[in-house]
Order: structure tokens, then sequence, then C-alpha cells
């Protein structure tokens, strides 16, 4: 449990820290992906934390906690549509070069959590699970920004940027879907 323990708390500080250069750079640049990404850096060092302290509870308040996490999870979803209507209206390319590099950092912290929360995604049900869900569609999610910022070299438009950006909300979608579903599966399995 110890391990575990220690390892949402590295992740959670981990995401917590490049939250707040994916923030800067998004709003610098006017890129909804980035967008996207670095409010779901914070929303994941808010579930990493939560973990850390539900770690030490019962089965029961931790499938409630899953539970919550769900409505958690969606957050980045309803700020990035937000964000992508807003760019929507003015959809200018953000800057290629800025966009794939920080986009690379990201994917180098995300990897990084995903690796450290591997082995883990099993243990306590619901919570850990989300932890490791969360860090494994970053990952993907960081990927398809990269690809933004190169296809942006040649095809200059913001519509690259909006589409991935609303691909993200979906994944942060499918991501609750799955936790609500293993909280429901722990808290039917309890007395």
């Amino acid at each position: 449990m110890q391990s575990v323990r220690r390892v949402v708390l590295v992740v959670a500080l981990l995401n917590l820290s490049y939250f707040g250069v994916e923030f800067a750079v998004a709003i610098a640049i006017g890129s909804v992906s980035l967008f996207a990404d670095s409010v779901d850096f914070l929303e994941d060092a808010a579930v990493n934390l939560l973990i850390f302290f539900a770690l030490g509870w019962s089965a029961r308040r931790r499938a409630f906690v899953g539970s919550v996490l769900t409505f958690v999870i969606l957050i980045p979803a309803v700020a990035t549509l937000w964000m992508a209507v807003v760019k929507i209206l003015n959809p200018v390319a953000p800057d290629p070069a800025t966009l794939a590099i920080t986009a690379t950092g990201a994917l180098a912290v995300n990897l990084t959590c995903a690796l450290l929360l591997v082995r883990h995604r099993h243990h306590a049900g619901s919570l850990t699970k989300a932890a490791w869900l969360s860090a494994r569609n970053d990952a993907i999610a960081n990927l398809a920004i990269i690809g933004v910022g190169v296809a942006t070299l040649w095809f200059v438009t913001g519509w690259l940027d909006i589409v991935v950006g609303i691909g993200i909300a979906l994944l942060n979608i499918d991501a609750a879907r799955s936790v609500w579903r293993a909280a429901r599966l722990e808290a039917r399995a309890q007395p």
C-alpha cells in the first residue's frame, strides 16, 4: 500500500508541475489541444492527490471516491469544449514549433507517470485504474498534439488543433465511463 501511495504522490506532483508550463504556453499561442491537456494535468494532479489519501480508506469509501472521480475526470472535457467553441469563432493556427515542443515535454511527463502506475493499475480498484487510465490517455493525446504541430507546418489552420482538442475531451469522457463502471462494480461487491 505504501509503494502505491508514494507512486501516486509522485505522479500528482509531476502533473501539477507541468500543468503550469502547458497552461501558460496554451494561452500564449491560443491552442485548444494544449489548453485541454493542461487542464487535464491539473485534473490528474487532483485525482492522484485524492487517491493518495483515499488508499487507506475502506473498500466502500474507495468505491464512492471512484464514483466522484468520474465527475472530476469530466471537468477537462467541459473546459475543452468551451475553449473549442471560442476557437471555432476564430480558428487561427497556433505556432506549430511551440505546440510540438510543449507537447513533447508533456509526453515525457505522461509516459513517466504511466510507467510508474502500470504495475499498480489493478490495486485498489477504480482509484488506481483512474490514475493509470489518465496517464495512458494523456500520452496518447500528447502524440496527437505533436502530430498537430507537425501537420500545422504544412496546413496553416486552427482546425487541426480544434479537432484534437475535442478528441481529448472524448478520451476523457471514455475514461470517466470506465472509472464509473469499475466503481459501480466495487460498490456492488461490498456487503
